[in-house]
């Protein structure tokens, strides 16, 4: 069994070599960081088991290292704050960003050893890396949707009210059911579920309450339903605070209309739009794009055990100023295909480039190629056509994700083929008109 790693950070080299000969007396393999530059570097390259880290260092103090590496998505691993001077209010601050524990110096053996063995156990009982709310930025139009959503978790003392989270497909919906459900959790994590099988709504609508308790509930866009689920759907809600569950629904379509076309049920729709949100597209808030292109890199080379390389400064210019009509979702499926097929040490501006234009009109796209990036539709149905005839979904991303690009592909090809004529598609597609008219717009297809 490979040896648990522990990093150590501190300033005072006494201090960095009594703790690494105790933790190595006790089995454990220990690196040493001098200050928040050498630990920073550390992290980078590769995941501790634990981090033991000082609070005040000359280059860059403990509690704004933990800040940094929770923001970028490298906060994986428990830390153990460390301080001579500590004070009750720099451990609250401490275990509130994300710190496992706070020991002061000087450290007790028995002590130290103890608060390492809890924070392995629980190191390992973590769920796998992923995505959050605190990923999306740190601008104006992010701050107050957080905080939006920190006041709806507050007003949960009343029973859980369902949310409508309005905003384009990929817009980080499901990260703000996510931090719900975070902000809920009551005795250890709260229960989530995302629905895909939605002819429950209509067979076994209390069933899911039962399987959910005291959990959230999450459909990710209740305007695929049909209205038999739509009324299960209005059903489950009425009875979820007996089961004390938050139903948190999410749309890119227009209810009120479809509702005028009496497509969405009146009475669900009263009831989704008590509390809603707008969640913004990527493309409102392009400050937020290095950070979070970082921070989807950074998760990518944490979970595939992939060597770490940088982003020039030029690169994360380029793909903040580009357009992202796919918003999260694309810009996801761009940096794992700059971090799978870029060549050199750094990811460049020329790699951006690359990527970001190897579907355009008249490129020639390899498989290899195809099989790692996103597929994106254009307004033009003969340049659609022409950039993915020899193209793949991105067979990288989520099942949900592939299968939309799949039919965004098959229902482009279908149009162009039946001259725009929507019966033709219709019979074609084998579906009644009204949902094919829902199902293009939801797949973002125009019909000229």
């Amino acid at each position: 069994m490979a040896l648990k790693r522990i990093l150590v950070v501190d300033d005072e080299i006494g201090i960095r070599e009594l703790l690494r000969d105790i933790l190595q007396d006790e089995g454990y393999q220990v690196q040493l960081a001098e200050n928040a530059a050498v630990a920073r570097a550390i992290r980078l390259q590769e995941r501790p088991e634990i981090v033991l880290l000082d609070i005040w260092m000359p280059d860059c103090d403990g509690i704004s290292l933990l800040k940094e590496w929770g923001n970028s998505g490298l906060l994986t691993m428990p830390v153990i704050m460390m301080s001579g001077h500590g004070t009750i209010d720099t451990a609250v601050e401490a275990t509130r960003i994300g710190a496992f524990d706070f020991l002061e110096k000087p450290i007790a053996l028995q002590k130290l050893l103890k608060t390492v063995s809890a924070a392995l156990k629980h190191g390992e009982q973590q769920p796998k890396s992923e995505m959050s709310l605190v990923n999306l930025g740190k601008s104006p139009i992010v701050v107050a949707l957080k905080e939006r959503l920190e006041k709806i978790a507050a007003s949960a003392s009343n029973g859980p009210s369902p949310v409508l989270l309005i905003g384009p497909k990929g817009c980080g919906a499901e990260l703000c059911a996510r931090f719900l459900q975070s902000m809920s959790a009551q005795n250890g994590a709260t229960p989530w579920l995302q629905l895909t099988e939605f002819n429950q709504l209509t067979t076994a609508p209390l069933d899911i309450l039962e399987s959910i308790r005291d959990g959230v509930l999450y459909i990710d866009d209740v305007a695929e339903l049909n209205k038999a689920e739509q009324k299960g759907l209005l059903l489950l809600i009425t009875k979820s605070e007996k089961y004390n569950v938050r139903v948190v629904s999410a749309t890119c379509q227009d209810l009120p209309k479809l509702q005028t076309e009496d497509l969405f049920d009146h009475n669900l729709l009263q009831m989704l739009s008590a509390v809603s949100l707008r969640v913004p597209a990527l493309d409102e808030h392009k400050e937020d794009i290095p950070e979070l292109a970082l921070a989807m890199a950074n998760l990518q080379f944490e979970q595939s055990d992939i060597q770490y390389r940088e982003f020039e400064v030029a690169a994360l210019n380029a793909l903040r100023n580009a357009r992202w009509p796919g918003n999260l979702a694309q810009l996801d499926a761009v940096i794992r295909n700059l971090i799978q097929t870029s060549l050199g040490e750094k990811i460049t501006l020329e790699d951006v480039s690359r990527v970001m234009h190897q579907f355009s009109t008249g490129a020639s796209v390899s498989y290899a190629q195809a099989e790692n990036t996103l597929i994106t539709p254009t307004s033009n149905h003969a340049e659609y056509q022409s950039a993915t005839q020899h193209a793949l979904p991105n067979l990288a991303q989520p099942l949900r994700e592939a299968r939309d690009d799949f039919e965004r592909m098959y229902f482009m090809h279908h149009l162009e083929s039946a001259g725009n004529n929507m019966s033709k598609l219709a019979e074609i597609a084998g579906l009644e008109r009204t949902h094919l008219y829902r199902k293009l717009k939801q797949l973002g297809i125009k019909i000229k």
